[in-house]
């Protein structure tokens, strides 16, 4: 039942319909074609969960094996599908059954995409402190398509206005950013346009290098705006006019969640699997692991870049990033990671 054999058949699915899913992302984006199933059958996925749940143990295996092998869309099928069976929503009886960090993947899995990004920056602001560095990984990191989607279900579940949250629960230049990239408005062609790199390279100077104090707006307009390929061919344009990378000239014109926020945008423009894989590999290194992100994001790219992501992490780190997941976790979350990675 795992999805092994379903990985095959997503790979023939690419290559033979490839513009499945494509239409509005940005060439840069992989397709987004699922694991499909063979034999999907919402309703006996339905009932083996519910069995799973039922009586005196829970049978975690059932519950990984089910949630793993199918794809968001179809898990949306399966809630649905039991609700209609037991008049109960699927996600309390989990939540009833389960615990910790393994609950919070399995919730993770019940959402689609965009609703658990809404769920998660909506937790980013709620209460006393804001969690900025979420909000940047979130939302500078997204195509338009994905921006878009983010906030409608932020509206559905809210009933709240994604932009005026962030507003409200950030300020200054860090505000200013995060707004722009929330218009969804980047030009997601794929045509260079060498000219226009050229006079963007030397606004940016002129806004930070070439005088003191920097102009944020041009960086706002150029690094939120700007395809990816023209933000690339923009950085090299850069290094040309200024003698140095655009990272570094950030470092020292800005700080603290300004300059995370640009180093985030100018690395997803660069290779974003680059910018998760790195962040993957920070949530492992060290003492403690940082499930949270890993959960976040294993799950939400799972159907996008994920493939990429992986192959960027054993490049980079001479490793697979199911050897660090296995190294790093334990029980029942393990089991459910290593079989979204499989």
């Amino acid at each position: 039942m795992g999805s092994s054999h379903s990985k095959s058949y997503r790979l023939a699915e690419d290559i033979r319909k490839p513009t499945i899913g494509t239409a509005s992302l940005s060439a840069d984006e992989p397709s987004t074609n699922k694991r499909h199933h063979h034999g999907f059958d919402a309703d006996r996925d339905a009932k083996k969960i519910h069995s799973a749940c039922k009586g005196a143990g829970t049978d975690e295996k059932k519950i990984i094996e089910v949630l793993s092998s199918r794809t968001s869309e179809q898990r949306q099928q399966i809630k649905q599908k039991y609700k209609a069976l037991y008049s109960k929503d699927m996600e309390e009886d989990l939540k009833s059954d389960l615990s910790g960090n393994f609950e919070k993947a399995v919730l993770a899995l019940l959402d689609l995409p965009c609703e658990y990004e809404a769920r998660e920056l909506q937790k980013a602001m709620k209460g006393a402190g804001t969690d900025e560095s979420l909000l940047i990984e979130i939302l500078c990191t997204r195509n338009n398509k994905e921006i878009v989607n983010m906030k409608e279900a932020y509206k559905r579940l809210f009933d709240k206005d994604l932009e005026s949250d962030v507003r409200s629960d950030t300020s200054g230049s860090l505000q200013k950013i995060l707004v722009t990239v929330l218009e969804a408005s980047r030009d997601e062609t794929q045509q260079v346009n060498a000219e226009l790199a050229e006079q963007d390279a030397a606004d940016l100077y002129k806004a930070g290098e070439g005088r003191w104090g920097t102009e944020e707006l041009a960086f706002n307009v150029v690094l939120a705006k700007r395809s990816y390929p023209q933000l690339r061919a923009t950085f090299q344009a850069y290094k040309k006019v200024c003698g140095k990378d655009i990272e570094e000239s950030i470092k020292s014109e800005t700080s603290g969640d300004l300059e995370k926020a640009y180093l985030t945008l100018v690395s997803c423009a660069k290779d974003c699997p680059g910018y998760f894989a790195t962040l993957l590999h920070k949530s492992m290194k060290g003492a403690g692991t940082d499930e949270e992100t890993l959960i976040r994001i294993l799950v939400t790219r799972a159907e996008s870049d994920l493939p990429a992501i992986k192959e960027k992490f054993q490049q980079t780190y001479k490793k697979s990033l199911a050897e660090a997941v296995r190294s790093d976790t334990s029980g029942d979350l393990r089991k459910l990671l290593l079989a979204l990675l499989h």
